[in-house]
């Protein structure tokens, strides 16, 4: 339509290639100017095409040395020359076109590489269902030799609770590969990093949440020699049911452990306090430099401390922005004894308040 002022040109065509099964692609006719009902044949298949005309120019829309299409522009009979001006604006619409054509070849190869991999995950996680059903069975098999009674009957209590969160992880992975996510990349899209809370309730208390969190940690702490300090106390907010958008907490506090396991000395004892205004993730090793303190929750970003130690430096950032989601802050202080005068003096704290105004 942009060229429909000039008074040289009679008529512009646009054709896109289009792959025939078994046989030669084809330039199919998708747009004309002027417009017209009648619907025009493919560039092969016009015969009148086949005679040169020192009226007619062809502009291919080329990524490479692939042809995506071609613009065919026809002129008034009796025009001597083509303006250089109308030339040149000919070209740029081609390249312009062949661009967008190529983005959308691009995008419809990557939805369709998209499609296959969720199909690949629904099946992967169909067949972990099978030796992860297994494992509980013979767990239940073990436990009911050993007796009630055994000393040893709470390791497989252990095994039966990691498989039942295990198990809650393949459904959120099945729920996820179902999810059609937000066209706009806003920050909801965040807590799909971390492993999602999902729920067939609309609510849930976060001591539900945590509790296997916190066996997870003894366990891991027995294993490594480490002392391990469980929460002292369990405030009401944390056995209230409340949003299952809060469930991110445990989210949380999941990747603070990791954290803490895997980063501090491994003779430092460590553990998770909660009190009214939030809760503390924390160790007695070596303080965090105070260079790094900002700069671990900045996306990417990896202490100078732990160079050797493998991770992708994502989950501190994500965690900050996802507790800044539900109006509370995530910080680090080297004096855990400030979130309580039970705790360490000495060492790391990461703190999750509620209340912005108490950061310390």
């Amino acid at each position: 339509m942009s060229f429909q002022s000039d008074i040289e040109v009679a008529q512009v065509v646009i054709y896109i290639a289009s792959s025939n099964d078994g046989g030669s692609p084809s330039l199919d006719a998708v747009g004309q100017w002027p417009t017209s009902e009648k619907v025009l044949p493919p560039v092969e298949s016009d015969v009148t095409l086949r005679t040169p005309s020192s009226d007619r120019r062809w502009y291919p829309l080329q990524e490479g040395s692939i042809l995506l299409g071609v613009i065919r522009v026809e002129m008034v009979p009796g025009c001597k020359d083509w303006p250089i001006s109308l030339d040149q604006r000919l070209q740029a619409t081609a390249s312009a076109l062949a661009s967008s054509l190529g983005l959308e070849l691009d995008r419809n190869r990557l939805s369709e590489e998209l499609s296959d991999q969720k199909e690949q995950i629904a099946l992967l996680v169909h067949q972990l269902r099978n030796p992860l059903t297994a494992l509980g069975t013979y767990a239940k098999l073990l436990m009911r030799k050993l007796g009630s009674d055994n000393t040893n009957i709470s390791l497989v209590e252990g095994l039966l609770a990691e498989q039942a969160q295990v198990n809650k992880y393949l459904s959120a992975l099945d729920q996820l590969s179902q999810i059609k996510l937000p066209s706009a990349m806003d920050d909801r899209l965040n807590r799909f990093l971390l492993p999602p809370v999902f729920s067939n309730e609309d609510s849930i208390s976060l001591k539900t949440l945590l509790e296997p969190l916190i066996e997870r940690a003894k366990a891991t702490a027995n294993l490594q020699g480490r002392e391990w300090f469980s929460p002292s106390e369990w405030p009401d907010w944390t056995q209230e049911k409340t949003s299952i958008s809060e469930g991110v907490i445990a989210e949380i506090v999941a990747n603070l452990l990791e954290n803490a396991f895997k980063y501090s000395p491994s003779k430092s004892s460590l553990g998770l306090e909660i009190s009214e205004i939030g809760l503390c993730v924390w160790d007695s090793g070596k303080p965090i430099a105070d260079e790094d303190k900002e700069k671990i929750f900045e996306k990417g970003y990896r202490g100078k401390s732990t160079p050797e130690s493998s991770g992708s430096g994502l989950g501190l950032a994500l965690g900050r922005d996802l507790a800044k989601q539900i109006g509370a802050i995530l910080q680090l202080v080297d004096n855990p004894s400030i979130f309580s005068p039970s705790l360490p003096s000495k060492g790391n704290a990461f703190l999750f308040i509620w209340d912005q105004k108490k950061s310390y």
